[in-house]
């Protein structure tokens, strides 16, 4: 372990780690960590029922959309039912839109148009309405089939008692299915990352103002440099969090699996599911260290508990807008909204996650993580430079506490 030979001091990344270390096992093997470990039960059951509501209200929002693609006659005729069966209908009835009126003899391929479509549109229904073709994903046009046969039934005249077969091929997937189903991806991955992040953060606030109420940090910052303090604390906490994530992730894990559950049942992301957990897992780790520097900075302006609630709660709120900015970013790619959340550090971390589920491209994320890793840095030497401002001179920065400090190193 290397010290400064002229001062005496550890270095900073030296003192650093014993800070760390220090903290991680005396909270590792504390008495209160296993209700810790119990502490996300409420938490995730919340996650749970918005997730469910979110993904209702998405549905109803962004209803995908049923091309038509026929002679002009006949795609009137279409529309023209779709507009008298959807009051009888409802929400089930497709959005109906004109991809093309096409002139007599001429060639379409609604497999083409579905893979180059940038809207909405989920198939495609072409032929005329005596024999309509349905074009798109497997599972959707499935479930459209039925649907499709009564607008052709209305379209044609016949009524739904002269329903047409529809004869259906089957692409790949469509534009639409593949967005719709990596923005419910993406909306699942913000929420569980800022769950996580506004759960753990808080430890290291209450930390840091009990060894504040008993002269432990003073001992410290008089000893070693107040940088290595914070930059000791933040990982320590970081640390604790990783364990209880890990521990709450092999138990929530092996009942799922239990269960029968498959990740090939869920959307995958852009990125795929390997890199698309590597980059949550830096993100949550950057998104802690940036919260945790304001709570740090935080406690060093806190004396009681009233205070740090009083102090907390701004920054708490302040999170919670960061984050519905990071979800109505998703939702508005490519413009200035989107590039201005990825510029401020604390919605960063959740809109570049949710990138990663919606967008393949690997270089946004390391500029991205550099940002937030300068952002961290910068936190935490203001933090500390607030922290020593105010603490240090509460008493004098003499032999005695060194010693203390150097004592409870080698021990």
């Amino acid at each position: 372990m290397s010290t400064d030979l002229h001062t005496g001091r550890l270095s900073t990344l030296a003192a650093a780690f014993v800070v760390a270390r220090r903290d991680f096992v005396a909270i590792l093997f504390s008495r209160s960590f296993f209700f810790f470990l119990l502490g996300p039960l409420f938490p995730i059951l919340v996650g749970g029922l918005a997730g469910g509501i979110g993904q209702q209200v998405k549905q109803s929002a962004d209803r995908p959309e049923l091309g038509v693609a026929m002679q002009a006659a006949d795609a009137d005729a279409m529309v023209r039912a779709q507009q008298l069966l959807a009051p009888q209908v409802g929400p089930a009835m497709p959005v109906l839109v004109v991809v093309r009126k096409l002139q007599p003899g001429e060639n379409f391929d609604p497999a083409a148009e579905l893979k180059a479509n940038k809207g909405n549109l989920a198939a495609i229904v072409t032929g005329t309405p005596a024999k309509p073709v349905l074009t798109g994903p497997q599972q959707r046009i499935e479930d459209w089939q039925g649907r499709v046969a009564l607008l052709a039934a209305q379209a044609s005249g016949q009524g739904p008692a002269g329903f047409p077969p529809v004869n259906l091929k089957s692409t790949a997937t469509s534009k639409a299915d593949q967005t719709h189903s990596r923005t419910i991806t993406a909306q699942g991955g913000q929420t569980v990352l800022f769950l996580l992040t506004m759960l753990l953060a808080g430890m290291v606030l209450s930390n840091l103002v009990e060894e504040k109420g008993n002269k432990i940090i003073e001992v410290l910052a008089a000893a070693i440099p107040m940088d290595a303090v914070f930059l000791g604390k933040l990982f320590a906490m970081l640390a604790v969090s990783w364990v209880g994530i890990s521990v709450w992730g092999l138990v929530g894990g092996g009942v799922w699996l239990a269960a029968g559950g498959n990740l090939a049942s869920f959307p995958a992301p852009a990125v795929g599911w390997s890199l698309f957990f590597a980059l949550g897992v830096v993100y949550f780790s950057m998104g802690y260290l940036l919260l945790g520097s304001i709570f740090l900075a935080i406690g060093s302006l806190a004396t009681t508990v009233r205070e740090v609630q009083t102090l907390s709660m701004p920054v708490t709120m302040l999170q919670l807008l960061n984050f519905f900015f990071a979800s109505f970013a998703m939702a508005m790619p490519g413009s200035w909204v989107e590039k201005a959340a990825m510029a401020v550090p604390f919605s960063s971390p959740f809109i570049m996650l949710a990138k990663a589920a919606t967008d393949g491209a690997l270089w946004p994320h390391a500029a991205a993580i550099a940002w937030q890793a300068v952002c961290v840095a910068m936190l935490v030497r203001a933090g500390a430079a607030m922290f020593r401002k105010r603490v240090m001179q509460s008493g004098p920065a003499g032999k005695v506490r060194r010693g203390l400090f150097r004592r409870a190193v080698s021990t």
